[in-house]
């Protein structure tokens, strides 16, 4: 099954546009996104190291049983547009490394 990335653009700018509706956002932050496995044999350091190849943060998560991997971009300019274009590039490594995306978030 492919990945529907023109739903998941649409999410985004969904999402976007609720939060900024509701809030004051700042210009910039540090925008996470976050990945989880889709297959048994996922390898986590696989996609760390490609992710961190193209500037992401990465750090493994283990929250109650479900492991996850964030990928941070430090100090992004804050729009739906530039979120999604760092969702749309790490969610094509990750998919490429056996990993779903599982949304994005950042603290302003």
């Amino acid at each position: 099954m492919s990945h529907d990335f023109d739903t998941q653009k649409d999410q985004t700018f969904a999402n976007y546009a609720e939060l900024s509706d509701a809030n004051d956002l700042p210009d910039t932050a540090d925008v996470d996104y976050f990945f989880l496995p889709a297959e048994d044999d996922a390898d986590w350091r696989a996609l760390a190291d490609a992710l961190s190849r193209d500037g992401y943060d990465c750090e493994f998560v283990e929250d109650d049983g479900a492991p996850y991997l964030v990928a941070t971009l430090s100090d992004q300019a804050i729009s739906a547009a530039s979120i999604w274009m760092g969702e749309e590039v790490a969610t094509r490594v990750a998919l490429s490394h056996g990993f779903t995306p599982d949304g994005w978030g950042f603290e302003a």
